[in-house]
């Protein structure tokens, strides 16, 4: 989670409006991972619960990912590599932005130092793709060569994924976004910002919503629909806990590793 100072050095970010896309799933099975922080052994545990829920419904089924795949969890490069290849056979995928991305690449493009990232956990990003930023450091005094070092070092296929995650998906009953929506702004005004950083106006607020947004973002320590807010980030780095709904004919099942 970044703090507000953290929100205005990503300011430039949130200027290039990241794409919105939808989907009418409405006869399709869809089932929604949260936030896995580099949690692959959890991925790979509920991606196979899914295939086994999923082996009596009917059709091709819809896997969403909510954002957040990386950080402070020990393997975000095998979950990118994981994301980036096909979905399980008879699934379609969607994955979402979340600030974790947003933050990895405002780092590669230069918009926040390499200590702004660490803050979010990115130690153990780096060495998930064989970088170890203080053995580095020695080797890099220069502040700006070890920069350009780590830069140039990280895969321009995950770079290049990243940069083409959509930051909203609209379906005919559901919004599925990083962290939520501003109650008060129509769908189709929503600013990148809130849809990644929001917490306290959407999870607070007493406004009525369009229809029912599926989050993440803010850790929870269990899973309940509140009105039409359902938030799936059960902290799986350090809970062990990665949550998934599945959400067919009108009703929601949630279930967690």
């Amino acid at each position: 989670m970044a703090g507000n100072s953290l929100r205005r050095q990503l300011s430039a970010r949130f200027d290039r409006s990241r794409r919105r896309a939808y989907i009418d799933n409405s006869e399709t099975p869809t089932y929604v991972i949260g936030d896995v922080h580099g949690r692959h052994d959890l991925l790979a545990e509920v991606e196979a619960t899914i295939i086994a829920d999923a082996s009596r419904l009917p059709g091709r089924k819809l896997i969403v990912m909510l954002g957040d795949f990386i950080d402070r969890g020990p393997a975000s490069a095998r979950v990118i590599s994981r994301l980036m290849a096909p979905p399980p056979p008879g699934f379609d995928r969607v994955c979402l932005t979340g600030n974790h991305e947003l933050a990895m690449l405002s780092y590669i493009d230069d918009d926040i130092s390499l200590s702004q990232w660490f803050a979010m956990g990115a130690d153990v990003t780096l060495h998930s793709y064989g970088l170890d930023a203080a053995h580095l450091a020695r080797q890099y005094p220069s502040q700006k060569k070890l920069d350009e070092f780590i830069r140039s070092s990280l895969p321009a296929s995950h770079v290049t994924f990243m940069r083409e995650l959509p930051i909203l998906l609209d379906t005919p009953n559901a919004l599925f976004v990083h962290a939520g929506i501003d109650p008060e702004v129509p769908i189709a005004e929503q600013v990148d910002e809130d849809l990644v950083f929001i917490r306290s106006r959407f999870l607070d607020s007493v406004q009525p919503l369009p229809k029912l947004v599926v989050h993440g973002h803010t850790p929870i320590k269990e899973v309940k629909a509140r009105g039409l807010r359902l938030n799936l980030d059960t902290g799986a780095f350090h809970t062990g806990r990665l949550t998934a709904a599945r959400l067919w004919n009108g009703r929601v099942h949630v279930f967690s590793t």
